[in-house]
């Protein structure tokens, strides 16, 4: 799993969609409380980082689908703040700086285009502080607030970024 492919990346709403429904009916069938599900979302922090909320989260779903009905991008910034309340975004995001997984970037092949920095909502709301490939700013994807979306590696034209343990 060194490189996700642009095609997942560009499906990750539909695979949301699906994990979510999948987590929210398991947890609803197996009468799974909240321990459960943070043990869960804990264990998936350790290895990949904050992937729950844009991955697998059934809030996470609805906020991005509210969210798309924006199109001058007001709603953007309302992403983070439905976080404010979850125990799992907050272990997982504590853990970013830590995961196996992390999203690296092959200074080689990076031409310094910036196309990562106009996709990231990161470095799209703080671009004095964060930046994936400018020296002197913090790595958005190390972030607390990185939910791992991957849209900076699908956006990266030389194939510089990718999701990898190395």
């Amino acid at each position: 799993m060194t490189h996700i492919s642009k095609a997942l990346i560009k499906n990750r709403r539909t695979i949301q969609a699906i994990v979510a429904t999948g987590v929210y009916i398991a947890a609803s069938a197996l009468g799974l409380n909240l321990i459960w599900i943070l043990v869960a979302g804990s264990v998936l922090g350790v290895l990949f980082g904050k992937v729950f909320c844009r991955w697998a989260c059934p809030i996470g779903f609805f906020m991005e689908l509210a969210m798309s009905f924006s199109k001058d991008g007001k709603f953007r910034q309302m992403y983070q703040y439905h976080k404010v309340g979850c125990p799992i975004a907050w272990i997982s995001g504590t853990l970013n700086k830590y995961s196996l997984f992390r999203i690296r970037r092959d200074d080689k092949s990076c031409t310094k285009c910036g196309a990562c920095d106009k996709v990231c909502y990161i470095s799209s709301l703080e671009p004095s502080q964060f930046s994936l490939y400018k020296r002197g700013k913090d790595n958005p994807a190390t972030s607390f607030s990185c939910s791992k979306c991957m849209e900076c590696v699908a956006a990266c034209p030389t194939k510089s970024l990718m999701f990898t343990s190395k």
